[in-house]
């Protein structure tokens, strides 16, 4: 079994426990003013395109978790589930700018989701303004333990039979399998799911042979030697799994990961976004905010707006010329 840092707490225990340790007193940002008034004015939500308790939504609730310290006041987490986030983040987008309703954004929505949807449907962040980078999820290419794989190359070796899962259609999950199975030849019948986790119990139960999902939903059944680690989708390789080498070593162009980052409808005034980055700022500098993090499996990504939008729009442009270049049919209305 690949060496890992140290045992972590898998998401499913937050969601069921939430985090026991409140977030360190930051100052309680409250001086923005929007329209004359002191912003903000009441609770700010934090609103979520997926279901509770997956990683986005815990992100969400880390969050908010250290909102009353930062901002002076609560943070609500609504999960408005559908679409990878399209759905949640279009109504996001429609709102007025004035700071109190915020989006909890999966990178993949703007840089993959675009590329299986008609193009009046996608999401872009022309119609919001990026308050900050949160984290990076890798992906994680794993095989039910019984198959004895061990490396891509076994399931090279057995191309033509292989069944393997993927967390929906406009995922990075199955961006990265879709790529890695053309570059190296691999025929095989995907079974799209709704999201990461039932596609890990899919290949822990024997229904896949393979899946990729995000290194977080996979460790604890990683750990517990249920499902073997094949290869990662990283530029390089993960900090809690050094011994998985990534799919770019193997020889296969391969990087894809997932990003989040925090989100408000275009158009806010600049003391709001003000007010927001430096609250912001506060809660992922807290010692419990990091600690979630770590024990999460997830990689700070604490980057500005600015530098969201650049990162995001040119891994959209790239992940388009790979999908085209490799002549890859994601199985989308606008694909």
């Amino acid at each position: 079994m690949p060496r890992t840092s140290r045992s972590r707490r898998p998401l499913a225990v937050v969601a069921a426990g939430g985090l026991s340790v409140g977030l360190a007193a930051c100052g309680g940002v409250t001086t923005g003013a929007s329209d004359g008034g002191d912003y903000p004015s009441g609770p700010i939500s934090l609103v979520v395109g997926q279901e509770a308790g997956g990683s986005t939504d815990l992100i969400a609730r880390a969050v908010a978790d250290g909102a009353q310290d930062a901002f002076g006041v609560s943070m609500p987490v609504e999960n408005q589930p559908g679409a990878n986030g399209a759905i949640a983040t279009q109504q996001v987008a429609d709102q007025e700018p004035d700071g109190q309703r915020l989006v909890l954004l999966n990178a993949s929505l703007i840089t993959i989701t675009s590329l299986v949807v008609p193009e009046d449907e996608a999401v872009t962040l022309d119609d919001l303004d990026v308050i900050m980078g949160l984290s990076r999820d890798d992906y994680i290419m794993v095989a039910n333990a019984d198959t004895g794989y061990e490396s891509v190359d076994d399931v090279v070796a057995d191309s033509g039979g292989i069944t393997y899962g993927t967390a929906g259609i406009g995922t990075g999950s199955q961006l990265a399998q879709l790529l890695l199975f053309d570059e190296a030849g691999i025929e095989g019948n995907e079974v799209p799911f709704d999201s990461g986790s039932p596609a890990l119990t899919a290949v822990m139960g024997g229904q896949v042979d393979v899946a990729t999902i995000q290194v977080g939903e996979a460790m604890p059944q990683i750990e517990a030697g249920t499902v073997t680690p094949l290869t990662i989708f990283s530029d390089e390789r993960n900090e809690y799994l050094e011994d998985v080498p990534t799919a770019m070593e193997e020889g296969y162009d391969v990087p894809v990961a997932q990003y989040r980052a925090v989100a408000l409808p275009a158009g806010a005034s600049d003391e709001v976004k003000d007010t927001l980055r430096e609250g912001m700022e506060d809660i992922v500098a807290s010692e419990a905010y990091q600690r979630f993090n770590e024990d999460n499996y997830l990689t700070p990504t604490e980057i500005s707006g600015e530098e969201v939008e650049a990162q995001w729009n040119e891994l959209a442009e790239a992940y388009a010329q790979q999908v085209e270049d490799n002549g890859l049919d994601l199985g989308g209305a606008g694909a």
